[in-house]
């Protein structure tokens, strides 16, 4: 995944600014930690016609905020019909069962699910928790929304766009939402990767942590941590996403697809059972709450299939292959094949069979995206479109994803966006649902 956002982070350092200034449950003399002109916060509040650029002498506007550090963290697979992963349970060497990497991941599916489910109305619509105001902190609260808006609107033009039908709530969180997933992707993607070491995960981790317990360290996590405030947002998947990152550091090569679809869950199915809360489903949609959530969750999976295969020749330039090593080989293909860049018919056989595997996803994602409520669906709609559209370029380019990059065309976008639009009209069948309850 190539990514492009402006990192705070100087390149000397390990991430030593992650360290937590929340003592227990109080925070430290403000003295300490924020600027002491607020006007800092950003370089382009002086001049409002340049380019907006992150102030580095900003530290954290923590003691603002609205809440105290106080609370718990709240850190406490796909349809059997697909077979798109393996087993769900194996058995060892030594006799004992094992988890596969689906079950792993239902039972984050199950326990976010729960959380919905308990803060759900009768009508079915979420339980929003009002703001709660300290004087002087509103401004800067919106402030770092619209921040996260900026963000995401150079960055994901399209799904920007489609979350201007979404409420303002919404809009809002899922914004906050993209941003630290953008974020937490540039530690290991980004201009200061060959910095970042497995203590400065954990520091980001910590710092997860910190803003799920009401205590952000700048402005851009306090979106976040306003927004799991205000949303039944579970931390599980954050924390999974970071473990992905984890990966990254250590992992170059999956023995299997078992293996590799657990990475795909932790670097970008998260993203779907973080956004299903802030989203909604339905109040009229006949599915059940783990049904929704294993669309997003298989979304999730298609697009980071999708971005795997597209990037193959990237991957290999860095030394790393994120293909099943299993399926290689009974493709009588090897790491050298990979490396050495030659569209040969097995890598054309091989392609097809793993472009086969990513549209199955793509399926079984949009059996949910109807269930969604109607705000938040054209987002999703067009996400799902465009990226699959990916799937048919590298068809177009004869499976050479070794020296040509598969994207969408501009003009294809701008045809996908109403035929989203269109889809984003229908609504939940009340008598006919592959998800029903």
């Amino acid at each position: 995944m190539s990514v492009k956002l402006l990192w705070l982070v100087p390149s000397q350092s390990d991430l030593g600014f992650l360290h937590s200034s929340c003592d227990g449950n109080r925070s430290l003399p403000s003295s300490i930690f924020v600027s002491p002109d607020t006007n800092l916060l950003f370089r382009y509040r002086a001049n409002k016609d340049k380019k907006q650029k992150w102030n580095p002498n900003f530290h954290s506007f923590r003691t603002h905020l609205r809440y105290p550090c106080i609370g718990n963290s709240g850190s406490e697979s796909l349809s059997s019909t697909v077979p798109l992963v393996s087993s769900m349970v194996a058995t060892s060497s030594a006799g004992e069962m094992a988890v596969s990497s689906e079950e792993k991941v239902y039972n984050v599916i199950l326990k976010q699910a729960a959380l919905v489910k308990r803060q759900l109305r009768p009508s079915g619509d979420l339980d929003v928790k009002p703001d709660i105001v300290v004087p002087g902190t509103l401004s800067l609260l919106s402030e770092a929304y619209d921040r996260c808006g900026e963000v995401c609107a150079e960055y994901a033009k399209t799904f920007y766009l489609g979350t201007l039908l979404m409420t303002p709530e919404r809009r809002r969180a899922i914004w906050a939402i993209y941003v630290w997933c953008r974020r937490t992707d540039e530690l290991v993607d980004g201009p200061n990767a060959p910095h970042i070491t497995p203590t400065a995960l954990d520091r980001w981790e910590a710092r997860l942590e910190d803003l799920f317990r009401g205590c952000p360290f700048d402005m851009l996590d306090a979106a976040l941590s306003d927004t799991v405030n205000k949303f039944p947002i579970d931390i599980q998947p954050f924390k999974d996403m970071i473990e992905g990152m984890r990966m990254d550091l250590t992992k170059s090569r999956y023995k299997n697809f078992d293996k590799l679809y657990l990475y795909c869950y932790y670097v970008a199915g998260t993203v779907g059972l973080m956004s299903v809360p802030v989203m909604g489903i339905a109040p009229e949609s006949p599915a059940t709450t783990e049904s929704v959530y294993n669309a997003a969750l298989a979304l999730g999976i298609a697009n980071q299939l999708t971005n795997i295969l597209r990037d193959v020749g990237e991957d290999a330039q860095r030394g790393r292959i994120y293909l099943p090593q299993d399926e290689l080989a009974q493709a009588g293909l090897s790491d050298e094949d990979i490396f050495g860049g030659k569209v040969t018919d097995k890598w054309r056989n091989f392609m097809k069979k793993q472009i086969k595997r990513a549209r199955m996803f793509f399926d079984e994602a949009e059996k949910g995206v109807t269930e969604l409520s109607a705000s938040s669906r054209w987002p999703v709609w067009a996400s799902l479109l465009l990226y699959r559209q990916i799937l048919d370029e590298m068809e177009a380019n004869d499976y050479n994803n070794f020296t040509k990059r598969a994207y969408v065309s501009k003009a294809k976008k701008l045809v996908a966006l109403p035929v989203a639009y269109a889809r984003s009209l229908i609504g939940p069948s009340t008598t006919s649902s592959s998800l029903r309850k």
